[in-house]
């Protein structure tokens, strides 16, 4: 009878230690790693951290390349329009990457964005959450054509001018990786 008991205590004991361990392994994306990143919906992905410093070398010796859209709502009138251009965008880009070290190489580090407005008149949005946000933002950055860290991040106001302080966001996010 106490080895029936001992058992039956054991795997208790077991799968609660399994749940606990299951849920705290696993990472939330309500959990975020920067404060900047709870300021709106904001989603990130690690895909390579091997080379993640010599990216953020490359970004911070300006040796990297800009690839950039934007893609601006098309059953709604745009807003964004008449407010930035892609040429604004990514003078907001450079802007706000540091330039604080030299590094002599040939190797690029591509950081390919575009932003993306919401069209609200879209027929196929899945709810009214939906429709809260003014648009989006993602950035992939890459080295030698493989993906290395993509983010997305949300934008709140329709004129754009938040996007200068998600630009900011998504660059921190990517220099503090370790």
């Amino acid at each position: 009878m106490n080895k029936l008991i001992i058992s039956a205590i054991t795997i208790v004991v077991l799968f609660f230690a399994y749940g606990i361990y299951s849920n705290g392994s696993k990472k939330s994306f309500k959990s975020k790693r920067l404060e900047c990143q709870n300021k709106t919906i904001t989603f990130e992905s690690i895909s390579n951290k091997k080379h993640i410093t010599k990216a953020q070398e490359l970004l911070l010796s300006n040796n990297y390349t800009i690839k950039s859209n934007i893609e601006y709502s098309k059953l709604m009138p745009t807003v964004l329009k008449d407010f930035l251009n892609l040429n604004q965008v990514d003078g907001l880009l450079i802007k706000n990457i540091p330039n604080n070290k030299s590094l002599d190489t040939k190797d690029k580090l591509i950081v390919d964005y575009y932003i993306y407005e919401n069209d609200k008149e879209d027929k196929n949005k899945k709810n009214d959450k939906a429709k809260l946000y003014a648009g989006y933002l993602v950035f992939e950055f890459k080295l030698k054509d493989k993906l290395l860290y993509k983010i997305q991040t949300d934008y709140m106001k329709q004129d754009g001018s938040d996007i200068e302080n998600r630009i900011k966001c998504v660059i921190k996010s990517f220099l503090t990786i370790k």
